[in-house]
């Protein structure tokens, strides 16, 4: 897909927002708008919010703004919309995780069900892509074996979010971009956690430009 020219809303969390960046012009975003000559990137990152709704009300309430309630609000007039969520769901969300098949937004699997439906009902004649959250100092893809790993609701792991959401775009044709595969980036490790984070799970500045470029790949490969 040619980008050149192209407008794209981000759709996401903190990650999109660019929490504890230096130089916000290597925000992912950015990096994607300057090396890939967009017309505009349009931001509607909004740290600590989750794609699913949260029943019980969080300790900030920005963080209740859940992305299937904000979709609503972004530039009809884009050629791409992507969507880069999920993390904050398997951190400290409080949804049911569900079932492939979930319809509302009230579980997991139904608010990636109808945050798909819904942006394609708004934006029709835009190209709608996915992105999974990527590895994080603290997630579980095998059964924790330190006192820094955690489970999500219901003992989740974070593969089961990323496979939830892959399941669910391939259903509908919606190009998803799968971080824990495709993304070098491994904040368990130690090294990756210096060289690209800001706290295991943040990305710094290299981080950010190092996931510029697999999303514009990704992006370039449809």
């Amino acid at each position: 897909m040619e980008l050149k020219g192209k407008t794209i809303d981000f759709l996401g969390d903190s990650l999109t927002e660019g929490l504890y960046l230096k130089d916000n012009g290597n925000r992912y975003d950015n990096y994607i708008a300057r090396t890939c000559g967009l017309k505009k990137a349009n931001n509607y990152g909004i740290g600590g919010t989750r794609i699913a709704f949260q029943s019980r009300p969080s300790e900030k309430a920005k963080h209740d703004l859940d992305f299937c309630g904000r979709c609503y609000l972004m530039d009809p007039d884009a050629d791409i919309i992507v969507v880069f969520g999920g993390t904050n769901d398997y951190g400290h969300g409080d949804a049911p995780f569900g079932k492939i098949g979930d319809k509302e937004r009230t579980t997991f699997c139904g608010a990636v069900d109808y945050l798909i439906n819904k942006i394609r009902e708004l934006y029709p004649s835009a190209k709608l892509v996915m992105v999974t959250p990527g590895h994080r100092f603290d997630d579980a893809t095998t059964p924790p074996i330190d006192k820094y790993q955690r489970l999500g609701i219901e003992g989740r792991q974070l593969e089961d979010y990323v496979d939830a959401m892959v399941r669910i775009a391939k259903s509908y044709d919606v190009p998803i971009l799968n971080l824990l595969e495709k993304l070098d980036i491994d904040p368990k490790k130690p090294e990756d956690r210096e060289k690209y984070t800001r706290d295991g799970l943040h990305y710094n500045d290299l981080g950010h430009v190092k996931l510029g470029e697999c999303v514009a790949q990704f992006l370039k490969s449809l």
